[in-house]
């Protein structure tokens, strides 16, 4: 059997703890009726400096397809948690933001991520929390 190099160790644990994250993360955002990837959603819409983002760059920012995004907030139009305007730059093409509704339930739900977040970083220093969003942004 072949042994694991550092590299795909690391790869590896890094999949296990995201894994591990959703779904603490998840069980936290659940009483809010809102999945991981809702909340993600959501906190790209709340901080876009326009609010109203093409579905596309959500897309890219998730790293998932346009359809797949497209399926993905369909929900959460049907449920008033995010609204579509047009695009004033290409009629071809709608842009998505948080309506009223999501906007309260973003501020309701943050409050739960920000919770959990810090509970399952709190053996860590602020030192090596910011030398770990360090070391993941160039693996990025």
């Amino acid at each position: 059997m072949a042994k694991d190099s550092v590299s795909a160790m690391i790869v590896i644990q890094n999949a296990l703890l995201a894994s591990a994250m959703s779904k603490r993360v998840g069980n936290h955002l659940c009483v809010h009726g809102l999945s991981v990837s809702d909340y993600l959603v959501m906190h790209y819409l709340n901080g876009s400096p326009h609010g109203a983002v093409p579905r596309i760059e959500l897309a890219e920012h998730l790293g998932m397809s346009a359809s797949g995004v497209t399926r993905m907030i369909a929900p959460m139009e049907r449920n008033n948690i995010i609204e579509k305007e047009a695009n004033p730059r290409d009629a071809r093409q709608s842009l998505v933001r948080l309506s009223e509704t999501g906007r309260q339930l973003f501020k309701d739900a943050h409050k739960s991520f920000e919770y959990i977040a810090e509970e399952m970083v709190k053996h860590l220093s602020e030192n090596q929390r910011m030398r770990l969003i360090e070391l993941m942004s160039r693996m990025m």
